[in-house]
């Protein structure tokens, strides 16, 4: 199945708004709640803090901007990127594409200036909306994985599998290539090579640092659910509308994180369809990653 990330996207705008010299770790932006990108008030979009209290979270930087999932910070960020660059980054972190995991996936769906509907011009409206993991993005859970688990990893492409290895019935091993090759006739895909981005370790400690307090700071989004845990992590809360409704059963919630903090082994990726919050998700992840 394919999903919408909500919140959990918004480390890819992160990234590539560091990247691209948009913004600097310690740039702050100033959320007032309302986003103006067209003169119709009813098509600018708002920080979810604004939607349930009126109200912006005020200045932030990166880190603080993951911490509390400001809307409005990343609705910004995309403004100066533009969709092309958030999509080439998007696209480096495996979303909306094959991740050549040896069983049938769907490709997903990735927001960019070719998936306007109904013949509509793409627009700043869309580019913001796209920077929070809304409009048209549609992943897998296994694409949010590998995606969780590039982050964690300081970046750098992964290849996905659930084979271990192949063994012969006389002891030797079947090569990598052997398989690869196999799953990709079997299954009618081809084997995607990523160059490596070399994405700074400076970015990659900022995003770290804004999911770490996610989980690990009063204020975070998932706080209440690992305030108590005994394992650093980092993580980060998603929420996405279907279909625009707000109604908590028709909402699709992620958790995304990744442990032990300063020297990650494992990543995990939670989605329920209409969970409600992201916020929920996050007590499952909390009892995997205890039992890992």
């Amino acid at each position: 199945g394919t999903y919408s990330p909500g919140s959990t996207f918004k480390m890819v705008t992160a990234v590539a708004g560091l990247e691209l010299n948009a913004i600097g770790i310690g740039d702050r932006i100033n959320d007032t709640g309302i986003y103006y990108v067209t003169d119709d008030p009813n098509l600018n979009p708002k920080c979810w803090l604004y939607n349930e209290y009126g109200r912006g979270h005020g200045p932030l930087n990166v880190v603080g901007a993951l911490m509390k999932s400001c809307n409005y910070f990343f609705y910004e960020v995309s403004n100066r990127i533009g969709i092309d660059r958030l999509a080439e980054y998007a696209d480096y972190f495996g979303l909306g594409r094959y991740t050549g995991i040896q069983i049938p996936e769907a490709k997903g769906l990735l927001a960019n200036r070719n998936t306007a509907k109904n013949g509509e011009v793409w627009s700043a409206g869309l580019t913001a909306m796209a920077a929070i993991g809304q409009s048209n993005n549609d992943f897998t859970p296994v694409q949010m994985s590998k995606y969780i688990s590039m982050v964690a990893n300081g970046g750098h492409p992964i290849d996905l599998s659930i084979v271990k290895s192949v063994i012969n019935s006389d002891g030797t091993l079947v090569s990598q290539n052997e398989i690869d090759e196999y799953t990709h006739r079997i299954l009618k895909t081809e084997k995607v090579t990523t160059e490596d981005k070399n994405i700074s370790a400076e970015t990659i400690a900022a995003v770290h640092e804004g999911m770490r307090r996610v989980a690990e700071e009063e204020g975070g989004t998932a706080y209440s659910i690992f305030k108590d845990f005994d394992i650093e992590i980092g993580g980060k809360t998603g929420s996405a509308e279907l279909d625009g409704n707000k109604d908590q059963n028709r909402v699709i919630a992620w958790f995304a994180g990744f442990a032990p903090y300063d020297d990650p082994e494992i990543s995990i990726v939670v989605m329920v369809e209409k969970g409600g919050h992201g916020y929920f998700t996050a007590e499952v992840v909390r009892d995997i990653m205890q039992e890992y």
